[in-house]
Formats: C-alpha cells, structure tokens, sequence
C-alpha cells in the first residue's frame, strides 16, 4: 500500500507517489472537479489513486478542499494534512502568525531548504509568490502578486477585445497578443528580478533563483539563470511527510485526519 501526495492548488489538483528515499514519483493532475477526479472521465485522466496514506496540502477554497478531502478518505487508510508551522526542518518562517501564511509557500521552503544555501523561491501559478530564505533556515519574507496569467485574464474581463492568452514575449511588441504577452510576462519577471536584486543587498551574497508552479516553465527563457522545479510545493510536502510519518520518524504526533 502506497502513500500519495496531494497538492489542492487555487487552479488544479496534483498528486504524486511518495518514493520510499523521500523523493516524489510521476506528478498526476487533474482539474477542479471533484466528479473528474473520482471517475477520470474528464480529459482522459486516471481516477485518484488508493493507498495506505494521503498526504495533503491545499489552498483551494473550504467547499472545494471539503469535497476532495472525503474523496480521500474514501480511499485512503489515513489523510494527513500539512499545515504552516512556525519553524520546521530547520525552516523559520518570518510571519509573526505563520497560518497566515499559504501552506504552499510553507512547503516550497521546506522543499528549497534541504538543497541548502540562500534561495529566492519564485512561484508561478494563479499568482506570483516569491520568498527569500537564507542559508541558515530564516525565512526573510516575500511578497505576492497576480501571474501573467491571472493578469491575462483580467484584462480580459475588463476588457473582452483583449485575448486572454496567446502572444509572444518580444521587448517591444508590434500587434496586441504580443504586447500583453510581453506585459504581462514582464512585469513577473521584472518583480522577481527587483526581489533579487533587494536579496543581495539583504544577505550580501547572490541568493540562488528556483521556479516552480504551472506558470514557471513560461518564464525560464527569461531568466536563464534559474533553475525549474516545477513541483516544488509537492517535493516539500514530501518532506513534511518524512518528518511526520510516525512509522518513520520520532517527530511530532501525525495530524488528525478529521
């Protein structure tokens, strides 16, 4: 009997086997549709799996999060949820109330934090995250902004001649799919570069540049220097799992499935 991990995002559903070493097998995904989800009728997709355990993390909406988690545990000997702590694995988070803080950018850390040295955290999903940490475990904090998705969509809601997707990202655009491409990938990019810049500054040393979520693949190309984890947030939950296990480690009592 397998244990899974599940990722409940703001825009799809992932989940990954969780290796016996600690890594995360092939990433699944599927829609926001808890019907999908259970039948795999939906695109093609496989069914959620069935296991020994069900790792979860999510930042979805309660009704969304309630439906997934008693489809879960339909399948699943036990579900345990991850959660924001306030310090975890060497991890010391900077908020002040730390379940303010998304689980996601919780396990991102986690996840940056066992490759060690100084990192900027960058995720690209429904929105834009970044978060600095230092070697030395401190969380320095972060900020949150709309992707260039969410802002694609936006505008279009705004205003419906405009296309919510679509273009090429050129420095200066010559037709209108290009140009809010260009704008909206930009301004992402441009946010994560003042971060770094304000990183170096902080730490006095060149921090290390991760991307990971659905978005981040887009914007590689212009920041070369990046490295992509795209699943990141699930490589930290497996770790929250490595020192929660309660057949595998002698951490703090497994949380309640219910």
């Amino acid at each position: 009997m397998s244990d899974w991990l599940f990722d409940l995002g703001n825009s799809r559903f992932k989940a990954a086997r969780r290796r016996p070493d600690g890594g995360i097998g092939e990433v699944l995904a599927w829609p926001h549709s808890a019907e999908a989800m259970a039948s795999g009728d939906d695109a093609g997709q496989v069914p959620l799996p069935r296991g020994r355990r069900a790792w979860v993390a999510s930042v979805a909406a309660t009704a969304l999060t309630t439906r997934v988690m008693a489809l879960l545990r339909e399948r699943f000997e036990e579900v345990q949820v991850a959660r924001t702590l306030a310090e975890c694995g060497g991890l010391r988070v900077a908020y002040p109330q730390p379940q303010r803080m998304g689980v996601d950018r919780f396990l991102a850390m986690l996840a940056a934090r066992a490759g060690g040295g100084d990192v900027l955290v960058a995720g690209v999903g429904t929105a834009l995250t970044i978060d600095l940490l230092a070697a030395d475990g401190i969380h320095h904090g972060g900020r949150i902004a709309a992707s260039p998705t969410l802002m694609r969509q936006a505008l279009q809601q705004r205003a419906v001649q405009l296309p919510a997707s679509g273009g090429h990202y050129r420095e200066f655009a010559d037709d209108t799919e290009d140009a809010l491409a260009s704008g909206c990938d930009g301004a992402a990019v441009a946010l994560v570069e003042r971060s770094l810049r304000h990183a170096r500054e902080r730490l006095g040393r060149e921090p290390a540049l991760l991307l990971h979520g659905g978005g981040a693949e887009a914007l590689l190309p212009l920041m070369p220097a990046a490295q992509l984890r795209v699943a990141l947030v699930l490589e930290g939950l497996a770790a929250w799992a490595q020192l929660h296990a309660p057949d595998e480690a002698d951490g703090p009592a497994p949380l309640p499935s219910r």
